[in-house]
């Protein structure tokens, strides 16, 4: 059994671990062993599908250290002036840069990939090696909320023998084209799915979507590395909370003023996980008229689908492509520093990485676990529309908690993950001034009546 160093134990090396020791290890002097099951750092992006971008843009997403990316605006495609949204290959290189250029050469940081931590020790996966951890290291739990995504998760039905069901890593490998696709899944896999055929030329009479729920999404326009046009987005949030008179009111706002997207305008959504869609997307979307609104796929056959609420008849030979695995995942919020733990949640609101970077500066530079969670507040993650509120009132709150601290408010102003860092040199100042007032002048009674609305005390 070999012996490793350690003042910590990051178990996962995805995201938000990296995120979390990058930013422990650049302010301060500790040694730290990443753990992963997988061959490489990246998480669940090493098994994503081959044609899924971030949602958001690029900056937004990786470590603080390291811009993903290179911080530009696209200049042509469907997206040109919106900013650069990496592929799933960009972000397992960048995070395969990322240890290899930064983490490891710092001399504080092991990286033990193809291993699981069990009770204390490390043990590799492929040869069975242990190696036992010196000292008390402290734990962070990295994978705590790890997405569930198709390629890892079995479809939640039962497929015939004689049925073709597929998930959706597969659909690029499909060498003789079906006469129907039957896509299962209401969320940004679904989607990026229907846009990925529609866009390969399969017509929209020839696919069937199963979608259980109707989702709300966030006009991808709004959500940019501009704090001008973020601070706008977040204003007409508040300006339009505050004078609510019910959940779905203030959605239907949001969507009069351009910050929300539905896919049927005839239809009230009852999901908000809230990921980013492009116009162009919306427009291919509701091209699609076959939707299916029967409850979830129960079991597929030849020729059929079983539902919860009724039967419908597909094509002999349609390929069914497995989009339902749940993603998000919702377990309970922990204080994120725990007895010899940290537990990585988010901390502000829909920007995961922004978070974990956090925590790992607070991890640095404070002085005590008490005051670290005083001022690092973890913010849920949403499904429907009530949750989505309680997720902005909760974040607003953490936002307002590690701004209150100096030292953590001058760090998150010069990172670019952080949505509403300082304004560049780039930034239409008049804009961002206004955004500025608007948010200010409405911050108080928006998130009063979302708090009112998503029964948040």
């Amino acid at each position: 059994m070999g012996t490793i160093e350690a003042d910590y134990v990051v178990v996962g090396a995805g995201a938000a671990g990296m995120a979390f020791t990058d930013a422990l290890v650049g302010h301060a002097d500790v040694r730290v062993a990443m753990v992963d099951r997988r061959h490489a750092p990246g998480g669940h992006w090493l098994e994503a599908y081959p044609f899924v971008r971030l949602h958001q843009a690029s900056a937004f997403y990786g470590v603080a250290s390291t811009l993903l990316g290179s911080g530009t605006v696209q200049e042509r495609g469907p997206e040109r002036g919106l900013h650069e949204r990496a592929t799933a290959p960009e972000i397992c290189a960048y995070f395969g840069r990322v240890m290899e250029e930064r983490l490891l050469p710092s001399g504080k940081v092991t990286f033990l990939p193809g291993c699981e931590w069990r009770s204390g020790e490390v043990v590799s996966r492929v040869s069975g090696e242990r190696y036992d951890v010196a000292g008390h290291p402290r734990v962070v739990d990295a994978e705590y909320l790890a997405p569930e995504i198709p390629a890892e998760t079995p479809p939640p039905f039962v497929v015939d023998d004689d049925a073709h069901a597929v998930p959706v890593n597969d659909l690029v490998r499909v060498e003789d084209a079906p006469s129907q696709y039957v896509v299962v899944g209401a969320g940004k896999t679904a989607t990026d799915a229907c846009v990925w055929l529609l866009r390969q030329g399969v017509d929209p009479g020839a696919i069937v979507w199963v979608r259980p729920r109707e989702p709300w999404m966030l006009d991808r326009a709004v959500i940019q590395p501009d704090p001008a046009v973020f601070l706008g987005a977040a204003a007409d949030i508040m300006e339009t909370a505050s004078t609510a008179q019910s959940v779905d009111a203030l959605f239907l706002g949001l969507e009069e003023r351009g910050v929300l997207l539905r896919i049927d305008p005839a239809r009230t959504p009852t999901m908000a996980k809230t990921p980013t869609l492009g116009r162009w997307e919306l427009e291919l979307l509701r091209s699609i008229e076959n939707v299916v609104r029967l409850g979830h796929v129960r079991a597929v056959e030849r020729g059929r689908l079983r539902l919860t609420d009724g039967d419908v008849v597909v094509a002999e030979d349609a390929l069914v492509v497995h989009c339902a695995a749940s993603g998000l995942r919702y377990p309970p919020l922990l204080p994120i520093w725990g007895a010899g733990t940290i537990t990585l949640q988010p901390v502000r609101a829909g920007f995961p990485c922004f978070g974990a970077a956090l925590v790992g500066f607070a991890e640095a530079v404070v002085a005590t676990d008490e005051e670290k969670n005083g001022l690092c507040p973890p913010t849920p993650l949403p499904d429907g529309p009530q949750d989505w509120l309680a997720m902005q009132v909760l974040g607003s709150r953490a936002a307002a908690a590690f701004t209150s601290s100096p030292e953590l408010r001058a760090w998150a102003d010069t990172v670019a993950l952080n949505p509403a860092r300082a304004p560049d040199d780039a930034t239409d100042r008049d804009a961002y001034g206004a955004a500025r007032e608007r948010l200010a002048a409405h911050m108080g009674p928006g998130l009063e009546r979302m708090a009112a609305l998503a029964g948040v005390a």
